[in-house]
């Protein structure tokens, strides 16, 4: 598979060494607004051409899919435009805040027979895999909590951005909803609570959700505290809990039970790769989509749901 790169993100250099790990994936082009950028980028990463527009990497004849890493509230607009030039489509997480938007696209893949797949690159690694097969070692699930967080302290960063859909939810707290909904389904009710900052978007948001079968959710993320990642699942029988579930980089579950903690080891793997390797394997048409249209849709809803209950919250305080 031939993959163009389309903006000079950070987050390339981490899909790039993924790349190389993966036999039959080639980054052959980057593209940029900024010419001056896309070659420093091309060169520091070791890709041998770049071009100095999306549209020009679109027309690359020689590219065949594209990553796309642009902020946030530009994913569905240059996901559909790709589509329509005839490459399949890898957009970094989350899709968007909007459903409609996602649907907007996944029409476009549809109509065009191509394959679309939102970057959710810790669900693809094999300590996402064993810990659905854990799932019934600790009798009825009843509680699961996720955190991500860190100290953002670089002004100017886009994640600040309102008008770049940036917040806590939208760069970390996505991928908690992402395995909330993952392990017990999509939620039933939720509320949320959030304080601003940047210019308007949410620094930290935490939330509620009660999911099917009587499972209560937690999620919490934020951009102005101390770096955290976790996820627990706590059932009838013990407790699952995975102190790196986003990053993978120390692949253990723990296994806690009343006679004991079992650590689960989980062999090593970059998750960019992994993702990778399933993306291409799509492209290529030798396996089934397990995260498509359905699951980017429904991750949208919660997120646009999340939003909509800590707006309603900030404006019934206000009212007080």
């Amino acid at each position: 598979m031939r993959l163009g790169l389309l903006s000079t993100a950070r987050i390339n250099e981490l899909l790039v060494a993924g790349a190389r790990q993966v036999d039959g994936v080639e980054v052959v082009a980057i593209g940029s607004r900024d010419r001056t950028r896309a070659q420093a980028q091309a060169r520091e990463l070791g890709i041998p051409r770049f071009h100095d527009s999306y549209d020009a990497l679109l027309a690359d004849p020689d590219v065949e899919a594209v990553y796309i890493a642009v902020p946030n509230a530009l994913h569905a607009e240059w996901s559909v435009r790709a589509l329509q030039a005839g490459k399949h489509v890898l957009c970094e997480k989350p899709f968007s805040r909007h459903p409609e938007e996602v649907e907007r696209a996944f029409d476009a893949a549809a109509a065009e027979g191509l394959v679309l797949a939102e970057a959710f690159m810790w669900r693809h690694h094999p300590q996402a895999r064993r810990l659905l097969e854990l799932m019934g070692e600790i009798g009825e699930p009843r509680l699961i909590r996720a955190s991500f967080s860190f100290l953002l302290d670089r002004r100017g960063d886009i994640r600040l951005s309102a008008a770049l859909d940036g917040g806590a939810l939208m760069d970390v707290g996505c991928y908690c909803v992402s395995a909330v909904r993952m392990l017990a389904g999509e939620p039933i009710a939720l509320h949320a609570h959030q304080v601003r900052g940047g210019d308007g978007v949410d620094l930290r948001l935490a939330a509620v959700l009660r999911m099917p079968g009587d499972v209560l959710a937690t999620i919490d993320c934020g951009l102005d505290l101390a770096a955290r990642d976790m996820l627990e699942v706590a059932g009838t029988g013990g407790v699952i809990w995975l102190d790196d579930p986003w990053h993978s980089r120390t692949p253990v579950i723990e296994l806690r039970r009343p006679d004991g903690v079992e650590l689960v080891e989980i062999e090593r793997a970059d998750p960019y790769a992994c993702e990778l390797e399933d993306f291409a394997a799509l492209v290529a048409g030798e396996r089934d989509q397990r995260f498509g249209r359905k699951d980017a849709i429904a991750q949208a809803r919660v997120i646009a749901a999340l939003y909509a209950s800590a707006e309603a919250d900030e404006q019934g305080a206000s009212g007080r």
